[in-house]
């Protein structure tokens, strides 16, 4: 067996070829990101809800993504795939958020007049989200892993790009060793990503709720 070559890892880590296929990674977890927590957000809202019949749909929403192989929707669609399975994740953790915030908070919204569209807006989003970022954080790169597996369609995401070096040039482990290294530095593109937004929300958003229901009951 071939032993380890740095030249042909160094190569690999610098491979236009492959680094597009990182820029295809990024995109799809970015998209499955947003999608995910924007759908996320509205099947939480949905498994709150008093009406049973919506909210035993969410539960059967989450139950079936969350127990079936992201690999089953792949063959629909890969974007489809990666935002219905990360939004029933999403949702469990949206919700746990929610639940975290004291329930006087909400009563106090409703005391004072508001609607369920801004008690959620005003005053339940913006500290569940302060909540929720370092859960969302480890779902984010569980997401940007998961992405490997469009290459089963043969989408050229980072995996995908490196089979196809590792057939016409046959290094495997330097191929494999430079992808490893690209994963690593999108992960921890990503940590920093999340630092800066729990320093953020931390220092400003905490200091905006504690007004926000009598802002919200201002004359509109």
């Amino acid at each position: 067996m071939q032993g380890f070559n740095v030249s042909d890892f160094l190569d690999a880590l610098v491979n236009p070829f492959l680094l597009m296929g990182a820029a295809a990674t990024a995109g799809l977890t970015v998209v499955g990101l947003i999608g995910g927590f924007v759908f996320g957000l509205l099947v939480a809202v949905l498994r709150s809800s008093p009406y049973r019949a919506l909210s035993r749909f969410a539960q059967a929403y989450i139950w079936f993504f969350r127990g079936t192989p992201l690999l089953i929707g792949v063959f629909t669609s890969v974007i489809v795939a990666l935002v219905s399975n990360e939004a029933a994740y999403m949702a469990e953790i949206i919700r746990g958020g929610f639940l975290a915030i004291p329930p006087g908070q909400t009563d106090a919204a409703k005391a004072l007049g508001l609607n369920r569209w801004q008690t959620l807006s005003k005053i339940q989003l913006p500290q569940a989200v302060r909540i929720i970022l370092p859960a969302v954080g480890n779902s984010v790169n569980g997401l940007l892993k998961a992405t490997s597996i469009a290459s089963v369609i043969s989408m050229e995401e980072l995996m995908r790009r490196s089979e196809m070096i590792m057939q016409v040039k046959f290094d495997v482990l330097e191929v494999f060793a430079a992808a490893a290294v690209d994963y690593l530095v999108l992960t921890t593109l990503w940590d920093q990503v999340q630092k800066r937004l729990e320093r953020r929300f931390n220092r400003g958003e905490l200091a905006k709720v504690a007004p926000a229901v009598e802002q919200a009951a201002l004359p509109r």
